[in-house]
């Protein structure tokens, strides 16, 4: 990969880019005027892009980064009353688009920040060309006739695990969220992700991410966006990603031959693909995809 210095904001002074940069971890690397921003998902860091991020480094500034309490953020920047919703994660993510260059950025946000990033998209819309959505979920918990995946009992009971025994959680966890039966390196890297994250602050995380509801915001975004769904996906199923696409106006709905949740490891390839078909002049006019 080639490293690219930083295109600051212009309102944004050296002490501000070097606060969010150790905050956050954030590394800029490749060649190109646009920025590609990728940001991962619950207990995972920017890592988990390593099979994709090289494929866009030729044609843009890709800018990779860990929320704070995963990989090697700054944990002492963490703040509770900050992180007890997902808009102290969009705010960061705002951060991190206005250091980068503050205009035209393309975001690739997995599972949870997929939501982050609909929120900081709300909130600036300017910031954001595209939105590539992987495996997003507005509520994860059922209400009425939307099915978010789990009753309101088992997130509960996902939660009072986790509380009770977070290693336990995280062997048990990883191989269904992974969803390859057959690769089990990848629930174990999936696993062992888990375990590198501070135990306190993937507590309460995940009763952020889990605990949010955000669906009455889908249709203020006005961003084009790209919802990439795989096919047995116990943490956003594809009734999740069909509700999606019809709440976010000009969103394109891919439906993947990738299995459970985390593509960015199980499928990269498929996973590129989608990206840059969407990204291709033209691509907004493609609003239901099927893997051929």
């Amino acid at each position: 990969m080639v490293t690219a210095s930083f295109f600051m904001w212009p309102f944004m002074s050296p002490d501000q880019t070097q606060a969010i940069t150790r905050r956050n971890n954030v590394q800029v690397l490749g060649r190109g005027d646009q920025a590609i921003v990728f940001a991962h998902g619950f207990g995972c860091d920017q890592n988990m892009w390593r099979f994709v991020a090289p494929a866009f480094v030729n044609d843009y500034r890709v800018v990779l980064f860990d929320n704070v309490g995963a990989g090697k953020s700054d944990l002492s920047q963490f703040d509770r009353d900050k992180y007890s919703s997902l808009y102290g994660y969009a705010a960061d993510l705002r951060d991190i688009c206005h250091m980068v260059g503050g205009r035209d950025i393309i975001l690739v946000g997995h599972s949870v920040s997929a939501m982050i990033g609909l929120l900081a998209a709300i909130d600036e819309p300017a910031l954001f060309s595209k939105l590539v959505l992987v495996g997003p979920s507005p509520s994860y918990i059922n209400d009425g006739d939307y099915i978010g995946g789990f009753d309101q009992a088992n997130i509960e009971e996902l939660l009072d695990f986790l509380d009770n025994n977070y290693l336990g959680w995280s062997s048990a966890m990883a191989p269904a969220i992974m969803g390859n039966e057959d690769r089990p390196g990848l629930s174990q890297e999936l696993e062992n992700s888990f375990c590198r994250t501070d135990p306190e602050i993937a507590r309460h995380f995940a009763r952020t991410t889990f605990l949010s509801d955000h669906r009455s915001a889908l249709q203020q975004v006005r961003v084009p966006s790209l919802i990439l769904q795989c096919s047995r996906d116990v943490i956003a199923p594809q009734a999740v990603g069909e509700y999606m696409h019809r709440e976010l106006a000009g969103s394109t709905l891919v439906l993947m031959k990738a299995t459970g949740h985390c593509p960015n490891l199980s499928a990269p390839d498929e996973t590129i693909e989608a990206i840059k078909a969407f990204l291709k002049p033209g691509s907004e006019d493609r609003h239901h995809q099927k893997a051929s």
